[in-house]
């Protein structure tokens, strides 16, 4: 147990300095990008597409890290570029430029985060799948609260966008040393699951499938941060200062979150998962239509849901996967997912530059209609 703990612990760190680095980039890119001449169309196709391969690769480096064991390595060399790729931005004048950038970011977590998730599912296994995930994304969430307060403090302090940009090598190196002692510690992770899964299916079970395409209705109208912020400066309901602070708010709520639904999920299951869904639902209209202190309730809410989202809903994939498939189970799991994401950030995207409230009610439908089918994957499992 305790060898356990500590693991998740570790990867919990590393997720802490890591999310310091490109969450912190992540609550600016898209006032930096309308500052570079981009228009809110091009910020959505950027977010979206950033997160299709931030998610679609996952299968394939999923499928190599199953097939060949190299879990660590994979592991490793997905952060480096995920984590190298934000302080570059420190560099670039153009908003072509900065999307590449964005891209290879997005490209190094696809690679890393099924060998990642795979790594601690066989930990998790000893404390709650719920609670584990959910401890795991709380320290990620840290890192992704305190980020973007160091980068606020940058422009109060009257710096730009390349001093915010650079300071983040520093939770960068951070974050790749602790994963390089993780590995030391431990390595080979798979040996901290002594129990066998309880799916007896070879493959992906029907369930799985149900279960991913709730989660894709889900991804597929929740609105990226960037978009959020670019709206937040074009309308001047936030102010640049604040923006960040704002994403900071929501990682905090996010932290918090996966905490309290990983603790219920190990004791009630998809019921909590389903409530989670409905009460995020509502970050749309309060995030687009209110002021100031709306909006902010609307960030509450919005953290809310990516808290569910990055713990309970990666949990319920490991009791749905068999162990020596969790890598692939991973990987298909998040490209449907990004895929979803993908289309959905695009449609948000050019919705905003068409109509708000058709963008608000394209958001909150699609959210609302994966609760059938999460009730069918409750059924399903019962």
């Amino acid at each position: 147990m305790k060898s356990a703990t500590l693991f998740i612990v570790l990867l919990g760190f590393v997720s802490l300095f890591a999310d310091m680095t490109y969450e912190s980039a992540r609550s600016i890119t898209g006032p930096f990008l309308l500052a570079l001449g981009a228009t809110g169309a091009v910020v959505g196709f950027i977010a979206g597409f950033g997160e299709f391969l931030g998610y679609g690769l996952r299968i394939v480096s999923g499928w190599i890290a199953d097939k060949t064991g190299k879990y660590w390595s994979i592991t490793i060399a997905g952060y480096l570029i995920n984590l190298l790729s934000v302080p570059a931005l420190a560099l670039v004048g153009q908003w072509q430029l900065a999307a590449i950038l964005i891209m290879a970011e997005r490209i190094g977590k696809a690679v890393r985060n099924p060998s990642r998730d795979a790594m601690l599912s066989h930990a998790t296994v000893e404390i709650g799948r719920g609670w584990g995930f959910g401890l795991h994304e709380a320290m990620d969430q840290i890192g992704a609260m305190l980020g973007p307060l160091i980068i606020a403090g940058v422009f109060y302090f009257h710096g730009g966008y390349r001093e915010a940009f650079g300071v983040l090598i520093i939770p960068a190196v951070l974050a790749i040393s602790i994963l390089l002692f993780a590995r030391f510690l431990y390595p080979s992770p798979k040996d901290l699951e002594v129990s066998t899964a309880k799916i007896e299916t070879k493959g992906l079970s029907k369930v799985y499938w149900i279960y991913l395409i709730a989660v894709a209705l889900n991804g597929s109208g929740y609105a990226d941060f960037p978009l959020i912020a670019y709206h937040f400066k074009k309308v001047a309901t936030v102010s640049e200062q604040w923006i960040p602070v704002f994403y900071a708010i929501a990682m905090g709520v996010d932290a918090l979150a996966a905490l309290l639904f990983g603790y219920l999920f190990d004791r009630k299951g998809l019921p909590i998962l389903i409530f989670s869904v409905i009460l995020s639902a509502g970050f749309a209209p309060l995030c687009f239509l209110g002021g100031f202190y709306v909006a902010a309730l609307g960030m509450i809410l919005w953290g809310i849901g990516m808290g569910a989202q990055e713990s309970i809903m990666r949990a319920a994939v490991a009791q749905l996967v068999p162990k020596e498939k969790r890598g692939v189970g991973y990987g298909v799991f998040n490209t449907g997912y990004g895929f979803s994401w993908f289309l959905g950030s695009t449609a948000l995207g050019l919705l905003y530059d068409f109509s708000i409230p058709a963008l608000i009610i394209f958001s909150v439908i699609l959210q609302l209609s994966s609760i059938p089918f999460l009730m069918k994957v409750r059924k399903m499992l019962h």
